[in-house]
């Protein structure tokens, strides 16, 4: 009753504003970390818990000592290399949600060259697990960009669903025809060889997937800011239909970037499996490819705020064991990712839109 009296008076629309000004980009991600900190404090307070001594556990346990940042820098790796992936597909508007699939087909492709060349010298398994990596990664972003790019098919959906073919069909190899003779049954696969493992950095488990990972953040920023390619991409991202009159070529550019954007996240599966857990296994992802959208959208698709974004998530990461110590469940930093979720894409909305409120004529 109420709100047809208000839509008989009132009309409610969404203005997009032209300009942001700088200001605005930066405070927005910064309310939302912050948003999302009171209501994860809240949650703990409720469950009768001392928020910010549990805060000051995760900030001490990620940042406060070398071990602790080391393990933050080895959780970033692959979140840099899955946030760039899919902020190169979002920047497009393509929703990419399948960067966890993505990884595994990544890790699934390494590991094959890991164990079917198992006396291979560094300097030839290595390259060949990379591109394996890239190459499984980018199939599998490249399944549902061909139904997008020709017939319409949403992508967000088609790449959800195969992040679980991906998980499962590893799963599958590892209880299945690739599993340890040796393992005393558990499911994993024998365990990579020494050439097939990334040099590890200063005594510590970083490893040289930190420089793939930079390297690709350098990529992917001169492709979309200093190339034709680049400006097309943006464009499409804008209006598909100001696109195809200015003649840029929409379909191919949806495979190309679909294409890339699995690959990176593909590169991340390869480095963990080569550089963390040595072999395939059930564990080797937390969520990566999930946690990438939020670090995407905290980045604002930006590659060198993505870089310090990564760095965040994955002291979040690490703090989850500091927690655990501590009493509590991991789930609790699943909360506080969901909700600087909410917040950024609300903050999102607010930054680019203006709720305009107007009175009806009698």
């Amino acid at each position: 009753m109420i709100n047809n009296w208000f839509d008989k008076r009132f009309s409610l629309t969404l203005e997009k504003q032209m300009s942001v000004p700088p200001w605005v980009s930066l405070l927005v991600p910064l309310a939302s970390i912050a948003l999302a900190l009171l209501v994860g404090a809240a949650f703990l307070g409720l469950t009768g818990n001392n928020p910010w001594q549990i805060y000051g556990v995760m900030f001490q346990g990620a940042f406060g000592t070398a071990y602790g940042l080391s393990e933050t820098v080895v959780n970033a790796i692959p979140l840099l290399l899955t946030g760039l992936g899919v902020a190169l597909a979002f920047r497009m508007l393509l929703w990419n949600i399948g960067a966890e699939g993505q990884f595994f087909m990544g890790a699934f492709g390494a590991g094959w060259v890991a164990l079917s060349f198992p006396h291979a010298p560094a300097y030839l398994v290595l390259p060949g697990m990379l591109l394996a990596g890239f190459a499984g990664g980018a199939l599998w972003g490249l399944l549902p960009a061909i139904p997008r790019a020709l017939l319409g098919v949403n992508e967000t959906l088609t790449t959800l669903m195969l992040n679980y073919v991906a998980i499962l069909w590893v799963d599958y190899l590892i209880y299945g025809p690739w599993r340890d003779p040796h393992g005393f049954n558990f499911p994993l696969t024998a365990q990579f060889s020494q050439a097939a493992t990334l040099p590890s950095l200063f005594g510590t488990r970083m490893h040289a997937g930190l420089f793939i990972a930079l390297a690709a953040a350098v990529a992917v920023y001169i492709i979309m800011k200093h190339t034709t390619w680049g400006y097309e991409i943006r464009v499409i991202g804008e209006s598909h239909q100001a696109a195809r009159y200015a003649g840029i070529n929409v379909a191919k550019n949806i495979l190309l970037v679909m294409l890339i954007s699995g690959g990176l996240s593909g590169l991340a599966g390869f480095c963990q499996v080569s550089a963390i857990t040595h072999r395939l296994q059930e564990s080797i992802s937390p969520g990566y490819g999930y946690t990438a959208i939020i670090v995407a959208w905290l980045g604002k698709l930006n590659p060198w705020a993505i870089i310090v974004v990564s760095l965040l998530f994955g002291g979040f990461l690490v703090g989850v064991y500091m927690m655990e110590s501590a009493g509590l469940p991991a789930a609790t930093v699943s909360i506080l990712e969901g909700a600087i979720l909410f917040f950024v894409l609300a903050g999102e909305m607010l930054t680019r839109y203006r709720i305009r409120l107007e009175r009806r004529n009698a």
